[in-house]
């Protein structure tokens, strides 16, 4: 449990650095921005949003969510507002800087997805996707997640999201982080995570 939720942390913790490197938001950020465009909520507040809706694609693609799931959906969005309140993360206008910034925030978002994922209690909404377009196509997680990323970027645009260079190296860089941080923990890819169905039996003793 303390995994996941120092993972959830990390999550937000680099999604504010990317945030604040100026150079482009995540896909998943300029989709965001794109809805806030619309609707007139919070930044953490559209991950949720978004979360949600991803959670029930994939139930219905047959993903059912855990309790890690649902964790995600609600906390990374939460430590995203309270992380950007605490104003710890600085913002630069030199570009070497922003650059290492981007590049930390991608490293942070692979190590985080690895606590997160590791107690196998759901993947979150957007990597429950990915973990199972992995294991239903046979593709390398970081092919994957490029072509979710991209699909998210596009979407995003459409919704007058802002985009720049680091948009790009995100979206195609992300994928390659989070496959390092699994080698690097040995995480099997192919785990079985608990769903809440699964879990209330294993706690019950059934």
């Amino acid at each position: 449990m303390p995994s996941l939720y120092f993972g959830l942390f990390l999550f937000a913790l680099g999604a504010v650095i990317l945030l604040n490197a100026d150079l482009g938001l995540s896909a998943w950020g300029v989709l965001q921005i794109g809805m806030m465009n619309i609707i007139d909520i919070s930044f953490g507040q559209t991950t949720q949003v978004i979360g949600l809706v991803v959670l029930i694609f994939g139930w219905a693609l047959g993903f059912p969510p855990g309790f890690g799931t649902v964790s995600n959906m609600l906390f990374i969005g939460y430590f995203i507002d309270i992380i950007i309140g605490w104003g710890i993360v600085p913002a630069y206008d030199n570009l070497v800087l922003q650059l290492i910034q981007l590049v930390v925030g991608m490293a942070m978002i692979g190590v985080a997805s690895y606590f997160y994922l590791r107690p196998k209690l759901g993947a979150g909404p957007r990597d429950g996707l990915m973990i199972g377009l992995v294991q239903k196509l046979d593709r390398e997680v970081s092919v994957v997640r490029a072509g979710i990323e991209v699909s998210v970027l596009v979407v995003g645009i459409a919704l007058g999201g802002p985009v720049g260079i680091g948009t790009v190296i995100t979206a195609l860089s992300t994928g390659y982080f989070v496959q390092l941080a699994f080698k690097l923990g040995k995480y099997d890819r192919n785990a079985k995570h608990m769903n809440f169905y699964e879990l209330v039996k294993y706690l019950s003793g059934k």
